[in-house]
């Protein structure tokens, strides 16, 4: 085992040439497919090609421009055809392994360790919020890394974390199907009621002795603070903050040392609604921190469940995300939650359907927490094993 000092151009094939025919059909991966500091690719779509960069399995590709490489927009290319070229945003750079010196997965690791960002965020120019990565100050960059062998060893090593968060995701999507299933089968479609009688109400025909009421009839809304922006940190002082954007990924990217005297501290299994743009019921799985403002939480009333009361809003939430149009973004307010109906089915109906319900998201929350767990864990040693400072041979996977 050896680290030397390595240009990044002798292990890394920048941008490497690959050939799609104009207006030809292929599969296209744009940008939001990438999802923050996360190895796979979300998801594709099939468009003619009329430019951009081309990739293939094997290839890392990382955003160039802020603030999708900040939040870190970098994933390693895998799930394609063999030798299938594919496409996406222009404001990637392409990353190649070269063989024999270089191992295609400890590359992703590479870009993703602190060493090759922080080099690329402070290599960015431009106009504010249109920066971007200068390649060049990439390719000239000299780091002390291993020999190759070391390097497909840290890469298993790395790995083994990010395959059980995987797995831990396709689980948990597993299981938000079959809890979805089971409310929609029980109170959109009542099917284990058919043989009852059913009364009108204004939303339809319901069961009889079920009843049409509002949303605060099952969990009072808590709508976050007016944290002050100039106090908030990257440098982890204080506590971390939740804003819209850290939603989807759980992972609050500032932190404020303020004490604000109406905040509220979500913890682990909340479910955190943004109020701007995109309306989301997010079953809260990071760490606990303080809930910024135009960001509320749904907390469950006495025996209401997560659940229930959850999938209960999303299709009220919905409701409002559509009403958007094309030159206006969205704001839900208390107005619209006033206005939010829900069927409430009697004591022994909810009773039965959180006795399954209730296990599922508990599983959900804690697969959540230990895949956050992983994170962390493999984020400490990205770095160490990088540069030797922990011997690859004495990590077990």
């Amino acid at each position: 085992m050896s680290y030397v000092l390595t240009k990044m151009t002798d292990i890394i094939e920048f941008n490497p040439r690959e050939s799609i025919a104009k207006k030809q059909l292929c599969k296209k991966v744009p940008m939001e497919y990438l999802q923050p500091f996360t190895r796979q690719i979300s998801g594709f779509e099939e468009a003619p090609y009329a430019g951009g960069t081309k990739f293939r399995n094997n290839d890392i590709i990382m955003a160039r421009i802020t603030p999708c490489l900040e939040n870190g927009k970098t994933a390693f290319v895998k799930g394609f055809a063999e030798n299938e070229v594919v496409f996406g945003s222009t404001e990637y750079i392409v990353m190649r392994a070269i063989p024999g010196h270089s191992d295609p997965t400890f590359i992703y690791y590479l870009a993703t360790s602190p060493s090759f960002r922080e080099v690329a965020i402070k290599s960015m120019v431009g106009s504010s919020g249109r920066q971007r990565v200068q390649q060049d100050v990439l390719e000239n960059l000299e780091l002390v890394l291993p020999d190759y062998e070391t390097q497909v060893r840290v890469g298993k090593v790395l790995s083994a974390f990010d395959d059980k968060i995987e797995l831990n995701t396709q689980i948990n999507h597993n299981l938000e199907e079959q809890v979805k299933a089971i409310f929609k089968s029980w109170f959109v479609d009542f099917e284990p009621f058919q043989d009852g009688t059913f009364v009108d109400s204004e939303l339809g025909q319901i069961p009889a002795g079920w009843q049409v009421a509002d949303v605060y009839s099952i969990a009072s809304v808590i709508y976050g603070a007016p944290f002050a922006s100039k106090r908030f940190s990257a440098e982890k002082i204080g506590r971390p903050i939740v804003r819209i954007r850290d939603l989807a990924t759980e992972a609050p990217q500032v932190y404020t040392d303020e004490i604000h005297p109406k905040g509220y501290i979500i913890k682990p299994g909340d479910i955190v609604v943004g109020m701007d743009g995109e309306f989301r019921a997010y079953l809260w799985g990071g760490e606990e921190a303080w809930l910024n403002q135009r960001v509320c939480v749904f907390q469950p009333k006495d025996n209401f469940s997560s659940a229930f009361v959850r999938l209960s809003i999303m299709p009220l939430l919905a409701a409002v995300e559509a009403s958007e149009v094309a030159t206006t973004v969205i704001h839900l307010g208390k107005n619209d939650i006033d206005k939010f109906k829900i069927i409430l089915p009697d004591a022994e109906t909810l009773r039965k359907y959180n006795a399954v319900a209730v296990p599922i998201y508990k599983q959900i929350v804690e697969n959540k927490l230990e895949s956050r767990r992983l994170a962390q864990l493999r984020d400490t040693l990205l770095p160490k094993l990088m540069s030797g400072e922990i011997d690859v041979s004495e990590v077990e996977i």
